[in-house]
């Protein structure tokens, strides 16, 4: 049986347009309980999505350790780390807050 991010995973594989949906969703639960922790699984699961930490920490010109230690459940990435990293799975912040039309 597959863990649940195993799960995601694949399905964020099989379907990359919706990382979109799945990280916006996520995001607009960050003022919840629990919320940031779950943000930063999601873009994890992104990230391990497009190719793992490795080749998305070279595409966003960070370490792959500083990537893994940002995207931790006690991660606390800086806002240049989070953008380089989210820019680098092809979204912007700026999609992360308007719906598609």
């Amino acid at each position: 049986m597959k863990s649940h991010d195993a799960a995601v995973v694949e399905m964020l594989r099989d379907d990359p347009d919706m990382a979109l949906d799945y990280l916006r969703t996520a995001f607009d639960e960050l003022d919840e309980e629990g919320g940031e922790s779950a943000f930063l699984m999601a873009l994890r699961n992104v990230v391990e999505a497009q190719g793992g930490m490795a080749a998305v920490a070279e595409r966003a010109k960070v370490s792959r350790e500083s990537l893994y230690r940002a995207l931790s459940p006690r991660g606390n990435p800086t806002l240049r780390t989070m953008t380089a990293v989210i820019k680098a799975t092809g979204i912007h912040f700026h999609d992360l807050t308007h719906q598609a039309p």
